[in-house]
């Protein structure tokens, strides 16, 4: 599903597509999914998990605030460039799936959560006196998730895009925009 959608967007990737490629039947998909709208909302989740297992340790290894932003901005980074076509399946998925009431299929709470998890981060170390205590975390948040959300979209028009470069760059930036 993650593949069929990245290659032809979340409106061409019907259950008998996503069948095909998988090499099995449309019978089969459906016998473990309801509908389409239940199989994409098991794609989001497991692209969630996965980016939370792959990201939260490295976060978590680090000892100090600047190690953990670093280490926050570095395996986000690193996940999407690992995971290519789950972050173009995820963008397309967020910005058209819809229920049949015209409801996103997946909820701006999970993005939300991304900047206030790292809105409090930020905030902690700022009291720690780690991090410089005259900006505000939530725009910081704002401003680290936005840089990093840019690369899929990056990544669908430009696929040689140098992803570890721009995280380089990306770690100095905010290091330098957080130092006391």
């Amino acid at each position: 599903a993650i593949d069929t959608i990245a290659e032809l967007g979340y409106g061409q990737a019907s259950l008998a597509r996503i069948a095909e490629r998988a090499g099995t039947s449309k019978g089969v998909i459906s016998y473990h999914f309801a509908s389409k709208d239940v199989l994409i909302q098991e794609v989001t989740a497991e692209l969630v998990a996965k980016g939370e297992a792959y990201m939260v340790p490295r976060i978590l290894a680090a000892r100090s605030g600047p190690g953990m932003l670093r280490a926050y901005i570095e395996s986000n980074l690193a996940f999407m460039r690992d995971h290519r076509n789950h972050l173009i399946a995820f963008l397309d998925i967020f910005f058209n799936a819809r229920d049949d009431d015209g409801r996103p299929l997946v909820e701006e709470k999970a993005l939300d959560y991304m900047v206030t998890s790292l809105e409090q981060l930020l905030a902690h170390f700022q009291a720690t006196g780690e991090f410089r205590a005259d900006f505000d975390p939530h725009a910081m948040a704002m401003a680290i998730r936005g840089a990093i959300d840019q690369v899929p979209p990056q990544l669908t028009r430009h696929p040689d895009l140098d992803i570890d470069g721009y995280a380089r760059e990306l770690t100095t930036l905010f290091d330098r925009a957080t130092r006391p």
